[in-house]
């Protein structure tokens, strides 16, 4: 009994000293209107957009006329939302919507700074937001550079796509100069996101965006390993850059032959023969369950042994018989049978050219039947030829 009400009065010392602490991680109800940089700088006769927030903490949604005051004269200042202009905002509960303030500022504007002020007023209630402008006859250059995906891997014999987009947070239109750094052997080429023409340099616009995409094709013989890439932009003293990585992964590489290079046997028609094949892996990894086929002309068999080469490694070879059996109706002559060798993705395949001899029990037979035809011709001249 005496622990339950040491517990209870513990709850309720601490009670008053939790809740503040629960209520100071949740900011106060009610509707603000920000924005990140609240002082600016902007070029004479060039447009400027500035982002604002209008967020609603915890209170029921309310319809918030919109307006700009204080613009000197010869000046525009517009609010915009969805990229149209608005003259009123309405944030649901907890949610925020964003707002583009414009400034359009004449040439010939005086030097001075001056603020303009964004209102938003209804349901009682008035936000003001006050914003410096300051003026420059010349804003210095600004780039950035963003990689979507900065890392790929593949084999080798992969072409690898990266997709860049370049920003100009400059005051003026820019030519960039775009450029790539790559381990020597790689081929690099920057073109437009869907196009083909290889790039330079690419135009982008004041506060605008531009997208590329640097294609990287590494060399057949480069090792598994990662490399590391550059893309820089460049823009008279602006220039930005982008770290990239390249994982090259093992791939193996198939070639498939007879025993010493041997791409030909002789057989007999109606016969099997055997011959050695020789299957060998010349890429980076190993080679795993290897299947052997054969295409050869009709009515011929053709069968392996072992059918499926369970594993080769890099750089080594491994063989398997071929047994051949030609056609018991194959004339004399030479044919062509394509071997196989798969596994995975990875295939080979060579042309063997084979030999076909005719068995010689059919040569004397043919010999007898020739001579008996001879002996019947002759019997036949011999007899009738005196009549």
């Amino acid at each position: 009994m005496r622990k339950t009400i040491v517990a209870f009065l513990t709850c309720l010392v601490l009670a008053p000293l939790a809740a503040p602490a629960q209520n100071a991680q949740r900011a106060p109800s009610g509707l603000y209107l920000v924005t990140d940089y609240p002082a600016v700088t902007v070029q004479p006769g060039r447009a400027s957009t500035i982002n604002l927030t209008l967020h609603n903490q915890g209170v029921a949604p309310a319809r918030l006329a919109l307006r700009v005051e204080d613009a000197p004269a010869g000046w525009t200042a517009q609010l915009l939302g969805g990229g149209q202009p608005v003259g009123a905002a309405m944030p649901s509960t907890d949610q925020s919507v964003p707002l583009q303030l414009r400034i359009d500022v004449p040439k010939d504007a005086p030097p001075q700074p001056h603020t303009l002020t964004v209102v938003a007023q209804g349901a009682g209630r008035e936000l003001r937001l006050p914003v410096e402008v300051s003026l420059a006859e010349r804003l210095p250059a600004k780039l950035e550079v963003q990689a979507s995906l900065p890392a790929l891997r593949g084999g080798p014999r992969a072409s690898f796509d990266y997709q860049l987009t370049i920003r100009n947070d400059s005051g003026e239109d820019q030519l960039v100069n775009v450029a790539a750094q790559a381990p020597r052997g790689f081929e690099t080429s920057i073109t437009e996101s869907y196009g083909s023409q290889q790039l330079s340099s690419v135009p982008v616009k004041a506060g605008a965006s531009k997208d590329v995409k640097l294609t990287v094709r590494p060399p057949a013989q480069a090792a598994p390993e990662r490399y590391p890439l550059t893309f820089t932009a460049s823009a008279g003293d602006a220039s930005a850059s982008a770290e990239l990585s390249l994982e090259i992964t093992g791939q193996p590489q198939l070639r498939i032959s007879g025993r010493d290079g041997l791409m030909s046997l002789s057989a007999e028609a109606g016969r099997a023969g055997s011959t050695p094949v020789t299957v060998s892996n010349d890429g980076s990894a190993p080679a795993t369950a290897v299947a052997l086929t054969a295409s050869v002309p009709s009515g011929w068999t053709a069968e392996f042994e072992p059918r499926t080469l369970e594993r080769i490694a890099p750089g080594e070879s491994a063989e398997a018989q071929l047994r051949l059996t030609p056609s018991a109706r194959s004339l004399a002559g030479d044919y062509m049978a394509t071997l196989r060798a798969q596994a995975g993705d990875e295939s080979a395949s060579g042309d063997f050219r084979v030999t076909v001899k005719t068995s010689t029990l059919w040569g004397i037979a043919g010999a007898v039947i020739i001579a008996i035809a001879v002996l019947v011709l002759v019997g036949a001249i011999a007899r009738y030829g005196r009549r």
